[in-house]
């Protein structure tokens, strides 16, 4: 009972020098990038190409405090050095960012701010043990616009003659031209929006963190999965315009166009998810040896 008792002062000492230590970078990063936050919340993450930032963000805070005893763990092999020019390259980034409005070098300047804050305080060890949940910040960045103007057109194309193809072949009267279905009295336009790269791109996020939390020892099997991340959300989306036209075609453009179309997006999603855990449930079969990591935990 005395031992008990006695425990809770002995910490008091460790939790005063964490936040004499910490504090000031809290306040300093809540200056810095509370605004950034206000404004994503404002503006693009309203909008269904971004909607998947708050996600991000709650998942990157609950990994930073599932290891938050990296924060306290005494200071080993510490970088000065790297850790302050990776600390000042990331406040310029987030200056540029910041004042020229580019979106992707404030958010992005997240990573070697904090980066560069481990390095000084806490050296290479909590680097190596926080590096998941400093790089998914990657997944909060908007995607560049070249980027997006480059893979939109080619990724529309093939959805739209795969679905063609298929609902062709499955005796639907569609034809294509371009871009444009045609499937009997409706013509259909595959939109920017149904070209599935932004729900890669949040399938992506979601596939990794999977991966992280599962922690597969094979290599090859963490590989496979990886690989197949992006196939399976593009048939998803191949998936998801079908259904579109054949809603279209039976119940009208009213309903192709309305409550449907948003909640094919979601069911999709959810879909191409189910369908990336079976497929590591089938390679739990092909590697029965591999049992997954236990999880860290702070």
């Amino acid at each position: 009972m005395s031992t008990v008792l006695n425990a809770p002062p002995q910490l008091q000492p460790t939790t005063k020098s964490f936040l004499a230590e910490w504090w000031p970078v809290l306040v300093g990063l809540l200056a810095l990038f509370v605004p950034t936050y206000v404004g994503l919340a404002t503006g693009i993450w309203n909008s269904d190409e971004q909607a998947h930032g708050p996600i991000v963000l709650v998942v990157v805070l609950w990994m930073l405090w599932e290891q938050r005893a990296q924060f306290t763990l005494p200071a080993r092999s510490t970088s000065p050095i790297a850790g302050s020019l990776l600390f000042v390259f990331g406040l310029l980034l987030y200056v540029l960012g910041r004042s020229q409005d580019i979106l992707i070098f404030e958010v992005g300047s997240q990573i070697p701010i904090l980066g560069g804050l481990l390095l000084m305080l806490r050296g290479w060890g909590a680097v190596r043990a926080l590096w998941f949940p400093l790089l998914f910040i990657v997944f909060m960045l908007p995607l560049p616009g070249f980027v997006v103007d480059a893979a939109t057109g080619p990724l529309k194309q093939y959805v739209s003659v795969l679905a063609e193809n298929i609902l062709y072949a499955a005796g639907y009267p569609i034809a294509r031209n371009g871009v444009v279905l045609t499937v009997g009295s409706y013509q259909l336009l595959v939109a920017d929006a149904c070209s599935g790269l932004h729900s890669m791109f949040s399938l992506s996020a979601m596939g990794l963190l999977y991966l992280y939390l599962m922690r597969h020892t094979s290599w090859l099997r963490n590989g496979i999965l990886i690989a197949a991340i992006l196939p399976i959300a593009f048939f998803a989306n191949v998936v998801r315009v079908m259904v579109l036209v054949l809603i279209t075609y039976h119940f009208g453009d009213e309903a192709g166009q309305g409550f449907l179309h948003g909640v094919a997006g979601i069911l999709l999603f959810v879909i191409a998810l189910l369908v990336l855990f079976a497929l590591d449930a089938v390679l739990g079969w092909i590697f029965p040896g591999n049992k997954p990591n236990k999880a860290r935990t702070g």
